[in-house]
């Protein structure tokens, strides 16, 4: 059992939010996040270590992000930053290209691949070999070339797709950043069906998301809806060839939908970056003295009655929705003019200056507030207000929903992918659902459903009390990490066929 009676879990990611104290020299230090990626993989490297089991992670190490400054080191720190303990779990890609970056991706397709191929390079090279694995866990794109080397060394890798971008590279490409593709490169999807190595070399590239998912013995997605959206053809967007290997790997029962959670520190009883802390019990009072807090930072009207309508998420016309709610800004404003309707925006993306330009014309001011995003000012938003917006188009999982209703803001959203999975129509008379749900997708949809919303509001505050608080206790049991860490490790244990902690 490579000297271990427990299997040992590779998890390789280009993103984590936190690692637990106990896996390695500075663990505290190493915080990069660009998304939800981190969040999952911090979640189930930690529950993983905590439950005993044999876990490293291998991660890109961004000196500048993770704010060490080894100039500045003393002997003795750089002693122990420099020199790797024996049960240390934590395995760091090391290259000058990481060193020195402020964003993990930084939107520009060729730093992005030599980034990506850098740690791939490190990761086979050099950790596979040190950790000696039973399975590897890879996350998007950035390790698609890592399940390739996991099928030529017998090793059976999981392969998780939070999103769907990716990059094309060729043979030539990989060997010039210091991997040998020729030993895995029949494992790999290409453009079009490669002939032998030295014709594919440097003429047909490889796909790397597409190929994380061919050569994987597992795949998931972030929710259990979008996988089937995507095997279907509901989205037009999705490249053929990612479609046809997700086909192929539902079809062969390797496939599943595993939803996200939201990150812990997003609890209304010990927010530090929210007025007044409150549970399900105490939520009335205490989302009201959110609500107004929220009210005087985003400069709308102060009124503890007024209906408050949150935008979390960015503002990008391609996914988010973000133009339903543009085009019908005003009329939902007018609609609800008595009740003081009043929608807070707190999100960065291309739609931003078009919902200045609409409170402009239409003077809307202390009624729609628009800013920049802010991790405090978003944290006041889920607290303060009584729904959020979240119109996607498309959403492989989504967080925003999850987390409203963990703070008592019901989510008013479009019936895909992972909304659909985690947001149910209210039914008030049944004590069942947590939301607002339409089916077109449309500008009428979403009035339809605001208005929907609207008529929950107008019920008698008793009614109104009793089912917050109904959705806010079901959401902690449902939308944490626990219940996502134990669907991963039930695939890890039948990828495995063997138990991962507690063997004899």
């Amino acid at each position: 059992m490579k000297g271990s009676q427990k299997p040992r879990i590779l998890i390789v990611t280009p993103e984590i939010t936190y690692l637990p104290s106990g896996m390695g020299n500075m663990a505290k230090h190493f915080t990069a996040k660009a998304g939800g990626l981190a969040d999952v993989s911090a979640a189930l490297v930690s529950a993983l270590f905590e439950l005993g089991a044999d876990v490293h992670v291998a991660l890109p190490h961004y000196r500048r992000m993770f704010h060490i400054d080894v100039g500045r080191l003393i002997s003795e720190e750089l002693r122990v930053y420099k020199n790797k303990l024996p049960d240390d779990r934590i395995h760091l890609a090391e290259d000058r290209i990481f060193y020195y970056r402020s964003a993990i991706y930084d939107g520009y397709s060729n730093s992005d691949i030599k980034v990506s191929l850098a740690f791939q390079r490190e990761v086979l090279n050099n950790i596979i070999p040190r950790v000696q694995p039973d399975l590897i866990h890879c996350n998007d794109w950035m390790t698609g070339l890592v399940p390739a080397m996991g099928r030529r060394l017998n090793i059976p890798c999981l392969f998780t797709i939070h999103n769907l971008h990716t990059c094309e590279v060729t043979l030539e490409q990989i060997e010039e950043n210091g991997i040998d593709a020729a030993e895995f490169w029949l494992n790999l999807f290409y453009r079009q069906p490669p002939g032998n190595y030295e014709q594919t070399r440097s003429s047909i590239p490889a796909d790397l998301l597409a190929s994380g998912i061919f050569a994987a013995h597992f795949i998931n997605t972030v929710s259990p809806t979008f996988l089937h959206e995507i095997v279907e053809g509901r989205h037009d967007y999705i490249p053929g060839n990612i479609r046809w290997e997700m086909i192929q790997k539902l079809d062969a029962g390797c496939a599943a939908g595993i939803l996200n959670a939201p990150d812990p520190t997003f609890n209304p009883q010990t927010d530090e970056l929210i007025e007044r802390n409150y549970s399900p019990r105490t939520h009335t009072e205490g989302k009201r003295a959110n609500k107004l807090a929220f009210q005087e930072r985003m400069g709308l009207r102060p009124d503890a009655k007024a209906p408050v309508f949150f935008w979390p998420s960015r503002l990008d016309p391609v996914q988010k929705g973000c133009q339903l709610l543009s085009d019908i800004l005003y009329h939902i404003v007018s609609r609800y003019w008595r009740e003081n309707l009043q929608i807070a925006v707190v999100a960065n993306g291309p739609y931003h200056q078009v919902f200045h330009d609409i409170v402009e014309f239409h003077d809307l001011y202390g009624r729609v507030a628009v800013c920049d995003f802010d991790e405090r000012l978003s944290h006041q938003g889920y607290a303060g207000s009584d729904f959020i917006l979240m119109p996607s188009r498309f959403e492989p999982c989504g967080l925003p929903q999850m987390i409203s209703a963990l703070y008592g803001s019901l989510p008013v959203v479009h019936d895909t992918g992972g909304l659909h999975d985690t947001v149910e129509h209210l039914q008030t008379e049944d004590n069942a659902g947590n939301g607002f749900v339409f089916e077109t997708y449309d500008s009428g949809g979403l009035v339809w459903a605001i208005d929907q919303a609207m008529h929950f509001y107008r019920r008698p505050a008793r009614l109104r009390q009793a089912q917050i608080a109904r959705v806010m206790k079901e959401s902690r049991n449902r939308f944490n990490h626990s219940v996502t860490a134990q669907k991963y490790f039930d695939i890890y244990e039948r990828m495995l066929q063997r138990p991962l902690i507690n063997l004899v």
